[in-house]
């Protein structure tokens, strides 16, 4: 795999995280939208068929985004900040790499949002249910307890972001590897995203990824989506602040229990 920084400038960063978070909101996004929006072929799926869809936007995201190691999720770049693994990009300090890696990112994320509702605009257009129409775009909890809800993204995101950095580690006696998802290998960290959804995504919908909810949920509130109601912004914190958090936790302790 390609190590990050040296020769790799800001541009090559941000373009190759705009790609591959866009992808995998397109694919993530597309396969919620196949399953509980009314009238798709693959409608009522199921939890298992949008595990494994996730996984696999995650492979593709992952596959086109290797020349900046892949992060697609904040959560990934402040773990890897914390465990000491992201280097300036060429020309550039470690600052204002990691806010390139961030805004690459976050465009990356309305772009594959407002994909997935123009390749289902006739399904958007006929689903009655506002919740439905919300759920494609964002996350939310079975139960809402936004204590608890934290601290299941927490978990969720800790173990993502703790297994990369494991794997990274594993995989070379320098521990010299590029930093993102990229070190993890696209399937194997596809499956590591199935594994996450069916053993722990069932209270929250494991949003495990700050640009995952918040840019498709902006994109919900701003495009014009035929009934589709409130963007539950009351919620909105919690698949950012716990992710965030989660991350930090898996970097920090990584550099503790994974010598």
């Amino acid at each position: 795999m390609r190590k990050v920084g040296v020769d790799t400038n800001l541009g090559t960063i941000f373009l190759s995280e705009t790609v591959g978070t866009a992808m995998l909101l397109l694919l993530g996004g597309g396969v919620v939208a196949n399953v509980i929006l009314k009238g798709n072929k693959g409608f009522g799926g199921g939890w298992l068929l949008i595990n494994f869809g996730w996984g696999l936007a995650v492979f593709a995201g992952v596959t086109v985004s290797y020349a900046s190691g892949a992060h697609l999720n904040p959560a990934v770049t402040f773990g890897l900040l914390a465990a000491g693994k992201i280097t300036a990009a060429a020309g550039s300090n470690v600052f204002v790499t990691v806010i390139i890696y961030l805004l690459g990112q976050l465009l990356g994320a309305f772009i594959g949002a407002v994909l997935v509702w123009l390749a289902y605009k006739d399904h958007f257009d006929a689903e009655e249910d506002p919740g439905a129409k919300l759920g494609v775009f964002s996350t939310g909890p079975a139960i809402r307890s936004y204590a608890w809800n934290f601290i299941t993204e927490v978990i969720g995101t800790f173990v993502l972001v703790f297994v990369v950095i494991g794997f990274g580690k594993a995989g070379d006696p320098d521990t010299n590897t590029p930093a993102g998802l990229a070190a993890l290998g696209a399937l194997p960290v596809a499956l590591l995203v199935v594994a996450i959804g069916a053993s722990l995504g069932g209270p929250t919908g494991y949003a495990i990824n700050p640009a995952r909810d918040i840019m498709p949920r902006i994109a919900h509130a701003i495009l014009p989506i035929k009934g589709k109601g409130g963007s539950d912004w009351s919620y909105a914190w919690v698949p950012i602040a716990g992710p965030i958090v989660g991350g930090l936790l898996a970097g920090w302790l990584s550099l503790v229990l994974l010598p």
